[in-house]
């Protein structure tokens, strides 16, 4: 944001002029050399050296040297003594100036104040009474004091300064003339003023030798109408002075953005953050009195749990009462306090944009305590996600501990102001027990939004909490003096009887604060007012001083903005809002007219003689970039509240707000205003700054995401609020790409109730599932909007005011993506509304243990690292680490309504937790056993208060079928005739909470619900988390399920099953999908009985019909042109049905073996088809017929000879043969020939194989995640392409596009990638979670069923000039892709450097130094 401080605009002259103003401006210039990342202080020199201010202030010693020069001239030295007043309560005394217009004037005769002080300084100085310094305060101009603080004083270079001079040629030849004296300094007669002139060249020569570097001149040639922007030399000057400008300011703004780039990278984020607190705690101390008793017996405490596990310390009390300062006396005393070393760590909340955040303030703590213990920082995994941070910040307090060399102690003042505490139940990061050595010190406020009441469902020892008291009426008394002192002030003895009689035994600190600032401004002459006897009566007082001096109006309306803000206000923003309040502006030119028929702004010097009144009222934070104003006294924020944001003024206040921050004024567009002494509506530019919502490509407009929706609520303006935040794609993805997916959940979960709205749940629903391809891929546009559209389309028809436009905004976006990229054509990831609630991702190792709270709405998790983690599922976050086993948890039970929880662990301890608290109540330890066997399986006798515990070495597990019993007092009897078929083997299953489901978890991670009131049939397949699922846990109509070989976990809401859904998927498990019409019918082998064929008509979402095949089909293959589906079965048979008609069954016999078929393949003309068992392959021809095609052959049949079996296989139309083996081994065979040709094997088993549309190109894909692009005509591989990721491997399917210009290949990792034919460029990669099981090409992209039963339909967008060196992968977690080209290779080979090449390959460039980088490694 670039701010324009011109302290003088839009006010009159005798404002402009006014003594206060100079140093109003000075400084204002002192402020924008601390807050400008840019330019800072720009001064245009001419040929006037300007009027000198009269000093404010007279020291006593410099005074008398003054009037000692004026005793000769009476009349002199009355007319300073009249001006000037003596004050006693500085110290030492000074002299200040009084107003000058209550000076009466003496005659043309008399001589100026200013002259006359001139006169006295410059003897003064001749005689050595005062400095040169003090001679300056006399003689320099406005313009050569702002210089010298802006530039010449600078110790540390030019610091963003720049001064442009103009210096027109021959001026002292015409210096005498009219039209020149306007543009020099004029004595009151009209001469000119040759000091000025000698003053302003020895201005001129300053900056010539001392910042040569920042001054730009520019010469003109004298002219009478010089000034004249119609005459060319001058138009030519102020093109040119533009010009320099706009060069200097971005070359100062680059040069300071490369530096703070280096400090992010070198973790000055931290050292700044870390300063900034330290600054603000001396600021506490520096007056700090009394509460020696306090302190003490918390040094006692403290040592006293030194060396034990303990509870945090929470001192609490009243606002105001002095928890800050007490907190940051802790701080700096601590080593002392606890007598030995110790790393202190301290945060005052809210003070910061970090510390206004659990994420943020968690992150700086672990950051700083490893770097302070020598430890490894936190990973970026640890960073993605708060349960992560919440568990690395529980074990890093125990690794501190253990190293049992210096304590560590963390002391966080005011939780108030943490605003995730604030809107939660629990304080779910906070430790209810400190390891030794290791101490936590919290402040909180009494009475106060409840925290304290949240605090002590975490922390149950009263013995925790301290009561922060008052001070006695002497410590009082010795904080004013403590603090006047400071200031160098003082009190007359009736001054300082008023102050204590205002103040009777007021012990509060906050209020003598506020009495110490009011008292800090009497002058010994001063007869002050009784002061308030409360802190409430104080900002009354204070609200009405200020309006006394500034104006209701003005005060009501800027208090008012500050308060209603989300986090406060710049002062950039600040006067910009002010500029679009017509009321206020109005008030301000009540007297006279702005300068500018153009524009209209509001004048800022007003805002600074506030600023200045309000003084320590306003606080400083740090947010963003930004420096944010707030209201640093809750009081004074009820106060402001109550006096002026009552009835309709706080919608008023919100409504410009929302204005400001929607950019509705901006960028020229002017708003009407009628101005009291115009009389008619004006039309003027209000020259606000523009609010975009990205302000480049990678840097967003964080303020406007953060305050707009807040105050659209609170203007009422709930439908703009619908279209233009929750119901913008832009909006959605600006606001997670930069404050990624858990702050935009946050957002719709604070402002989506205010809205009567379903379709803004479906959409906040949507995000929430779309956590686990952020995991895997990181916050990007094209993920978010690929996440949503597939998720929300299903409900585009149906929901069009909202949902319907957001997926129109998504298309709309993917139409110009500069990137390749998949898009979406409809539905196919799971929608919202469905059964899974959440993906929960948190611990850093696998799952090993779950069970639920249903009363407390917990669910218990243990891990294979000893942990135990508390979940509150509502709000989705952990709430406890439960540290103290030492090997994996096999098991948890919880009891007592949900309040205690046992743990058994590999370590053999038993554990009672208490989930509320946190807290570790007992632990039972196997010390005598023998038979050092696994514990895994425990029953709670809660009536009995009996644990019973079953372990042995072996565990019986399911098979691939489940086999449900009835038990009765005759026995157990078979309830179902049938058994519940299973692809893979069973790991867990159960009964649902009426007993009329059971939900069973396989090996394949799919997790299958079953109907008992129907005879078991199957209600749906449900996807896990890509393992194997180990663990269900019910609670209700809730299901967690998860996988000890995957750090997250899934919860289902089985609740789904009676509402009405979106889209029905087809239930698929064996994987042996096939398509036809376009993805209008799906094929897959009937669920419990493989002897049949399901028909899924995809448009209406149910079964259509069945075909018999008599025995279990292995593979499917549909002729798309010829319009049939032909069957592989066990018995070796292959059945074709034709897809028009179920009458004629066409059957091709088996060879004699009679051997299962392995698969299928047709060639691309549908012509020939290629049928493969264990080492036959038969190829038959297809040729037309009527009714339907005739199948003749086998053409040809040939054996491979091979001791290992055939995996996949493909057919040419010149009856060429590729074929794959279980052992990686890949031939091509020419049937007209009998010859075969090997090519290089893969290193494991060839899993699926595609020809080009032409037939001049094969792909092959392998279970280690190799691809290879193989030319038919060399017998060689073009390229290859690896693939390594943390858990999945293989490659499922694989074809070519339309025009054979990429490769489509779906993973066993659940994603889809798409590579260039032409150059083995990697072009996108999508994350679709779950198995892709066939790719069907399409037109212009393609159709793939998938696990999940849904049908993806996507376009693939392609830009003709791929210029961008954009990597697909960049965001990718723990993935790396390696493409090597043979023409590359045997280059290189060739001269030698074949090594350089494979290592030159791992980092980018394979083929062209134009394409996108083919490898991305992020650990």
């Amino acid at each position: 944001m670039f701010e324009v401080v011109d302290l003088r605009w839009g006010i009159r002259n005798t404002e402009a002029t006014d003594h206060m103003t100079t140093e109003l401006c000075l400084e204002e210039l002192d402020r924008c050399r601390k807050t400008s990342i840019g330019p800072a202080f720009v001064a245009l020199l001419g040929d006037q050296y300007g009027p000198c201010p009269v000093p404010t202030l007279i020291e006593e010693k410099e005074w008398e040297a003054l009037r000692a020069q004026l005793t000769s001239r009476p009349r002199d030295l009355e007319l300073v003594v009249r001006c000037f007043r003596r004050d006693e309560n500085a110290v030492p005394p000074t002299y200040l100036l009084q107003a000058l217009g209550t000076v009466e004037a003496h005659g043309p005769e008399e001589a100026t104040l200013t002259s006359v002080l001139r006169s006295g300084a410059q003897e003064a100085r001749r005689l050595g009474l005062i400095t040169q310094e003090q001679w300056h305060r006399y003689y320099w101009s406005v313009i050569e004091w702002e210089i010298d603080r802006g530039l010449l004083s600078l110790t540390d270079g030019d610091q963003g300064a720049t001064v442009f001079l103009r210096e027109i040629q021959d001026l002292h030849k015409h210096i005498l003339e009219d039209c020149a004296l306007k543009m020099v300094d004029r004595l009151a007669d009209g001469c000119l003023d040759t000091d000025a002139q000698n003053l302003l060249s020895g201005l001129k020569g300053r900056i010539a030798n001392m910042q040569p570097g920042v001054l730009k001149a520019h010469h003109l040639p004298w002219s009478r109408d010089l000034v004249n922007p119609q005459n060319k030399a001058h138009a030519q000057y102020l093109k040119e002075l533009g010009e320099q400008f706009v060069a200097r300011a971005n070359h100062q703004v680059l040069e300071h953005l490369q530096e703070l780039e280096v400090g992010r990278r070198e973790l000055a984020w931290l050292y700044q953050e870390i300063r900034h607190h330290l600054g603000l705690s001396a600021e506490a101390t520096r007056t700090f009195c009394g509460r020696q008793e306090l302190l003490a017996q918390l040094a006692q405490r403290l040592r006293q749990s030194d060396s034990r596990p303990h509870s945090p310390m929470v001192l609490f009390g009243p606002p105001g009462i002095g928890k800050t300062a007490l907190m940051c006396k802790l701080a700096e005393q601590m080593p002392r306090l606890l007598g030995r070393k110790t790393v202190t760590v301290l945060r005052l909340l809210g003070m910061s944009q970090m510390s206004s955040n659990a994420r943020g303030l968690l992150q700086s703590i672990c950051f700083q305590l490893c770097l302070a213990y020598g430890l490894p920082l936190p990973p970026a995994q640890v960073l993605e996600a708060h349960a992560r941070v919440v568990q690395f910040f529980h074990t890093l307090l125990h690794t501190v501990s253990c190293r049992n060399f210096e304590s560590l102690v963390i002391l966080l003042d005011s939780l108030d102001d943490v605003d995730s505490i604030c809107r939660t139940r629990r304080v779910p990061w906070l430790p209810p027990k400190c390891p030794p050595r290791v101490h936590l010190i919290l402040s909180a406020c009494s009475g106060r939004r409840g925290i304290l009441d949240t605090m002590r469902q975490t922390l149950t020892d009263p013995e925790a909490y301290w009561e922060v008291k008052p001070l006695s009426g002497n410590q009082g008394q010795e904080m004013i003096q403590l603090l006047l002192a400071a200031s160098r002030r003082t009190l007359s003895p009736d001054q300082r009887e008023l102050l204590w009689a205002s103040l009777p035994e007021c012990g509060n600190p906050g209020r003598l604060r506020l009495a110490f600032e009011e008292a800090r401004k009497w002058a010994s002459f001063t007869i002050p007012a009784p002061l308030a006897s409360t802190a409430k009566e104080a900002m009354h007082q204070l609200c009405a001083r200020l309006e006394q001096t500034h104006g209701q109006l003005l005060v009501a309306h800027v208090l008012g903005y500050v308060v209603s803000s989300r986090h406060g206000l710049s002062e950039a923003e600040l006067k910009d809002i002010l500029s679009l309040d017509d009321e206020v502006l109005q008030a301000v030119y009540r007297d006279w007219t702005p300068p500018s028929k153009e524009l209209l702004r509001f004048p800022p010097l007003l805002w600074v003689r506030l600023r200045r009144d309000l003084g320590h009222c306003l606080a400083r934070r740090p947010v963003d970039g930004f420096t944010l104003l707030a209201i640093a006294h809750r009081q004074l924020a009820e106060v402001v509240q109550e006096r002026y944001l009552s009835g309709p003024e706080r919608a008023k206040r919100h409504g410009v707000l929302a204005d400001f921050f929607s950019g509705a004024w901006s960028q020229g567009t002017k708003k009407l205003i009628t101005l009291p002494l115009v009389g008619k509506p004006l039309n003027l530019d209000r020259k606000v700054a523009p609010q975009p919502l990205w302000f480049s490509d990678t840097v967003a407009n964080l303020r406007k995401l953060k305050e707009l929706p807040h105050h659209l609520v609170h203007s009422g303006r709930i439908e703009e609020l619908k279209q233009e935040v929750l119901g913008s794609m832009n909006w959605i993805s600006c606001r997670g790409v930069s404050g990624g997916i858990e702050g935009l959940l946050d957002d719709f979960d604070l402002y989506g109730p205010h809205l009567d709205c379903p379709e803004v749940s479906l959409v906040r629903d949507a995000l929430q599932l779309c956590h686990p391809a952020v995991e895997l891929q990181g916050m990007e546009r094209s993920i978010l909007y690929t996440e949503l559209l597939a998720r929300l389309h299903f409900f585009a028809a149906s929901h069009p005011a909202l949902v319907g436009q957001l997926c129109q905004q998504a298309q709309s976006w993917f139409r110009v993506c500069p990137h390749p990229v998949l898009i979406p054509l409809g539905g196919f990831l799971q929608p919202p509304g469905g059964p899974l609630r959440a993906t929960v991702t948190g611990c850093h190792k696998g799952i090993t243990a779950m069970a639920w709270s249903l009363e407390e709405r917990l669910l218990v998790v243990g891990t294979q690292d000893g942990f135990v983690a508390v979940w509150d599922m509502e709000e989705q976050q952990v709430i406890h680490i439960l540290t103290g086993h030492t090997g994996e948890v096999r098991y948890v039970k919880v009891f007592a309504k949900g309040t205690l929880a046992l743990s058994a662990s590999k370590d053999h301890t038993l554990r009672l937790w208490d989930l509320l608290s946190g807290q570790e109540k007992f632990t039972i330890w196997d010390r005598g056993s023998k038979d050092r066997t696994e514990i895994y399986s425990l029953h709670m006798d809660e009536a009995k208060k009996v644990v019973y515990l079953a372990s042995g070495s072996k565990i019986t597990r399911f098979g691939r079928s489940v086999r449900i019993f009835l038990a009765d007092s005759q026995g157990f009897h078979r309830f179902m005739a049938t058994d519940l078929e299973h692809e893979d083997t069973v790991e867990t299953a159960g009964f649902g909470p009426e007993n009329n489901l059971i939900i069973t978890g396989s090996r394949d991670a799919l997790i299958q619900v079953w109907s008992l009131s129907e005879q078991g049939t199957l209600l749906d397949i449900l996807e896990g988390v890509g393992a194997p699922v180990s663990l269900l846990a019910w609670s209700g109509a809730l299901v967690a399920s998860a996988s000890q070989q995957s750090s997250s976990f899934k919860v289902w809401d089985l609740t789904y099953i009676q509402r009405p859904r979106a889209c029905t998927p087809f239930l698929d498990r064996t994987g042996l999908t096939a398509v036809s019409h376009n993805g209008d019918y799906v094929y897959f082998p009937k669920i419990g009985d493989k002897n049949k064929v399901t028909i899924w008509d995809s448009a209406e979402g149910e079964e259509q019909d069945a075909l018999d095949t008599s025995s279990e089909v292995r593979c499917l293959e549909v002729a798309q042109q010829a319009n049939l589906l032909f069957t592989g079965l066990v018995s070796g048979v292959v059945l074709v049905f034709p897809l028009n008609s179920r009458q004629d069954v066409m059957c091709i016999p088996p060879p004699e073996a009679r051997k299962a078929i392995k698969c299928m393949a047709l060639s691309k003309g549908e012509e020939h088809l290629a049928i493969a068992y264990d080492s036959i392959v038969l190829v038959l021809d297809i040729s037309p017929g009527d009714p339907c095609p005739i199948i003749n052959g086998p053409t040809y049949t040939f054996y491979t000879q091979l001791p290992e079996t055939i995996s996949s296989v493909a057919v040419l139309a010149d009856y060429r043969v590729i074929y794959g083996m279980t052992n990686g081994d890949l031939f091509l065979y020419e049937c007209a020939n009998s010859k075969v040709f090997p090519l290089e094997a893969h290193g494991s088993q060839v899993t699926c194989m595609q020809v080009s549309h032409k037939e001049q190109l094969v792909v092959s894909g392998s279970e280690e995640a190799l691809l290879c692009l193989w030319d038919l005509q060399a017998c060689k591989w073009r390229f290859q392409m690896s693939y390594t990721n943390s858990y999945c491997r293989g490659v499922q399917c694989v074809c070519f596009s339309m025009d054979d210009k990429y490769v489509y290949a779906g993973l066993k990792d659940r994603s889809i990638i798409v590579w260039s034919v032409l150059d083995g460029t990697l072009l996108a990669v999508q994350f679709v979670h779950a198995v892709v099981n066939r790719i069907i090409p399409t037109s212009n992209g393609f159709i793939a069923p998938t696990r999940h039963g849904y049908l993806i339909r996507q376009r693939f967008q392609c830009p003709s000039s791929r210029t961008s060196q954009r990597d697909p992968l960049k965001n990718f977690k723990k993935a790396v892709w390696k493409v090597k080209s043979r023409q590359r290779e045997e280059l290189a080979a060739a001269a030698g450097t074949l090594q350089d090449l494979r290592s030159a390959s791992t980092q980018g460039n394979v083929c062209k130094s134009n394409k996108h980088s083919q490898v991305c490694l992020l650990v």
